[in-house]
């Protein structure tokens, strides 16, 4: 499975971007919770948002709670990441990954060990 990440860019801060995550095989894509990460210069790669194969379950990291949406639309097989008030702290790499379970169980979800398959990111940056 290869994943497309793409939507990123430069914002100012209190911004708006979309984030979308497309799969090389939605039949079997459309199967797997996915997982949004990032990694900013300098810093571990971490976790932002999750959301089961469904769409029925989503899991957010504190620090985007309230301001950052996961979503999918698995007839377009595409998960998005829709991120409001965007803040400098919040500028990084973002990367899908796609975890075959497909169910997502909250805090488990947040390790990049669950996830199988990983995009190659985009990259977000956010000025003052």
């Amino acid at each position: 499975v290869q994943l497309q990440a793409s939507g990123g860019g430069l914002v100012q801060a209190g911004g708006s971007l979309r984030l979308s995550c497309a799969a090389s095989t939605p039949r079997t894509f459309n199967n797997y919770a996915v997982g949004w990460f990032r990694q900013a210069p300098g810093k571990e790669r971490e976790f932002v948002a999750a959301i089961s194969w469904s769409g029925g379950s989503t899991h957010y990291a504190d620090s985007v709670k309230g301001r950052f949406t996961i979503s999918r639309e698995n007839a377009k097989n595409t998960v998005y990441l829709q991120m409001n008030m965007l803040k400098p702290e919040d500028t990084a790499v973002y990367y899908c990954a796609a975890d075959t379970y497909g169910v997502i169980d909250g805090p488990s979800s947040e390790s990049s060990d669950e996830y199988d398959y990983w995009g190659q990111g985009t990259q977000v940056t956010v000025s003052s």
